[in-house]
């Protein structure tokens, strides 16, 4: 691990200058099989992995499916799977929504959406991170307060790995700009206003003059699901 944080801490300022490109080529060529690409299928998810397909060399993605995502979401996954010649790999929570409204009561999500996405997210995600070295990430600086000080590469220590954020620097229309002009498969969702995409029980259309992201977790304060949580 030591080695690791050395090697993360003299290659962040030197990533600043690289294009996100140069980011994901540069992970996928020093971890090999120990990196992948986490999609939820939004915008910047697909520009991933379209600029990892790029490189022409093998790389990994993976999703957590938490049962809850919408249909639109399951029809691009099969979409990407047969454009890019890929298998996503599915990771799932341990608990079953029967057996989550059992233990916990029904519609978790409505009371505690913590504890629903730290059952159907979180915890999923560290178990399927703990069998790597590094993770790519499609965050934004601009998109939560949260999320405006990520580094292009950086030490992920709530989770123990390398995390790699090519598109930190990227705006939602540098994203929208890159998908149309590369014909790249998104979510149809994105042209209901929908912005911003995850589970189908928390996640609304965004009205005319809303934060791109008033949409999650609609009538909570949360923004965050915890997976990009600074420890």
């Amino acid at each position: 691990m030591g080695t690791l944080l050395q090697e993360v801490a003299s290659k962040q300022t030197e990533a600043e200058a690289l294009s996100a490109g140069e980011i994901i080529r540069w992970g996928i060529e020093r971890f090999g099989s120990n990196l992948s690409i986490a999609s939820s299928f939004g915008a910047e998810d697909v520009v991933l992995i379209e600029l990892a397909a790029r490189t022409g060399k093998p790389f990994r993605v993976f999703t957590l499916d938490t049962d809850f995502l919408f249909p639109e979401t399951y029809a691009l996954i099969d979409d990407i799977e047969d454009r890019y010649n890929i298998k996503v790999e599915r990771t799932r929570p341990a608990l079953t929504p029967i057996e989550q409204a059992a233990k916990h009561g029904e519609a978790l999500w409505g009371r505690e959406p913590n504890l629903c996405c730290q059952i159907r997210k979180v915890d999923p995600l560290k178990n399927y991170l703990s069998g790597l070295q590094a993770w790519i990430t499609g965050i934004r600086r601009d998109q939560t307060p949260q999320r405006a000080n990520a580094k292009k590469v950086d030490w992920d220590a709530g989770f123990g790995l390398v995390k790699l954020n090519p598109l930190a620097d990227w705006s939602s229309d540098r994203v929208w700009q890159f998908i149309r002009e590369n014909k790249v498969p998104y979510n149809p969702l994105h042209d209901q206003n929908y912005p911003s995409i995850g589970c189908t029980y928390c996640t609304r259309q965004v009205q005319p003059g809303e934060d791109p992201r008033a949409g999650r977790w609609a009538g909570f304060t949360k923004t965050e699901c915890g997976l990009h949580a600074k420890e």
